[in-house]
């Protein structure tokens, strides 16, 4: 009888032995990293701020300064944010990440950090155009900075362009100061464009950092381009894709390069009523010299090219006798003077003397492709 009861006292604990090792072991927490790091007094600005999660995934990220929102975004795999821009120079971010383990305990990191200030600073010094204005299909968008830039690229890929209805354009500099955006195509009539120079915090150059954000506004008005043929003294003002002005003309006279007006896509650039109007690399007193007040004057290029009013009804329509401009009957000078935006395209044909692409707004000039190459990025993207 003994026996028995120790056969089946070993068998019970041999069954409980083997049950014991399907115990489970607790699975570890994420681990969240941030930086610049908690605490830090003088954080760079220029790498902006990125959040990773160890062991598990992101599912909550915020990030304020001053009050505002940080934008950034996740990585596909969720385990990276970034920031979208620099971060600000002297400015202090608090930093709130969640991440999400695999059946575990979340994780929550909360802290604050500051940037250091900026040594030198540079910022947006003049746009083009200028905000709240109604512009041209063809107009560019044109930014000056206060302090020659070094570091083109990263400035760059701070300068954002929103557009309504997205068209893809590209930033060129001609310049270390200066830096022009260009649409493949016109824009679309009837729109807003936002801009955004992302300045703060990026490095422009050897110690040179931005100071501060600069965002303007323009608005595309009506889409009118005009069309110039100087063979047959005729222009043709297209407003939306409609005939609303039909123009005898007279153009350069072409004795000489400079009375040659310039065949190419030119861009209405601003206009007087009067203006005046002096020969150039001639005297007072010498051949060919004049100095006039023109009424109603357009202009199209730097090289001393308008569209302007002349009581010259004799040679409008029938011969080129102008210094260069293209002039018109009074009256529909007038219209016209008062019909244009910056930034509407007027081209013209039937000269030998081309514009050249850095002749005033003769972006338009350039195809596509070697626009580009004046970017300092490897390539441009639409506008969003």
């Amino acid at each position: 009888m003994r026996r028995a009861v120790l056969t089946c006292v070993a068998f019970l604990l041999l069954v409980c032995g083997c049950a014991s090792v399907t115990a489970e072991t607790p699975s570890s927490p994420p681990v969240v990293q941030v930086w610049p790091p908690f605490d830090a007094r003088r954080a760079r600005t220029d790498h902006g701020l990125v959040v990773r999660a160890r062991g598990g995934t992101l599912s909550r990220v915020l990030v304020s300064e001053g009050g505002e929102q940080v934008p950034g975004r996740l990585d596909r795999s969720r385990t990276i944010w970034r920031s979208d821009w620099t971060l600000k120079p002297a400015a202090e971010y608090t930093v709130t990440a969640t991440a999400q383990g695999s059946g575990g305990p979340d994780t929550v990191a909360m802290g604050r950090f500051r940037t250091r200030p900026a040594r030198r600073g540079f910022q947006v010094a003049a746009t083009t155009p200028l905000p709240g204005e109604t512009v041209g299909t063809g107009m560019p968008i044109i930014i000056d900075f206060d302090s020659p830039v070094t570091d083109k690229a990263a400035v760059e890929r701070t300068l954002e362009v929103r557009a309504e209805t997205p068209v893809e354009g590209a930033w060129r500099w001609v310049g270390d100061t200066r830096v022009i955006y260009r649409t493949r195509r016109f824009w679309a009539p009837h729109q807003q464009v936002t801009v955004t120079a992302h300045l703060a915090g990026v490095r422009g150059g050897a110690g040179l950092y931005g100071a501060t954000d600069s965002t303007f506004a323009f608005t595309v008005g009506r889409g009118q381009t005009s069309t110039i043929d100087t063979r047959t003294h005729q222009m043709v003002v297209r407003r939306d894709g409609a005939v609303v002005q039909r123009m005898a003309i007279s153009a350069g006279m072409a004795t000489t390069p400079e009375y040659t007006t310039t065949s190419g896509i030119h861009l209405t650039m601003d206009k007087g009523n009067p203006v005046r109007m002096i020969s150039p690399g001639r005297a007072e007193g010498e051949p060919g010299y004049y100095d006039l007040l023109i009424d109603h004057a357009v202009r199209i290029s730097n090289s001393g090219e308008y569209v302007h009013a002349k009581n010259n009804l004799w040679a409008q329509g029938r011969a080129n006798v102008s210094h260069g401009c293209v002039n018109a009957r009074p009256d529909q000078a007038a219209w016209f003077y008062d019909s244009s935006l910056r930034g509407d395209p007027v081209t013209i044909t039937g000269t030998d003397r081309r514009l050249a692409w850095d002749n005033g707004w003769g972006f338009w000039q350039l195809p596509w492709d070697r626009w580009r190459q004046g970017s300092a990025l490897p390539g441009a993207g639409p506008a969003r």
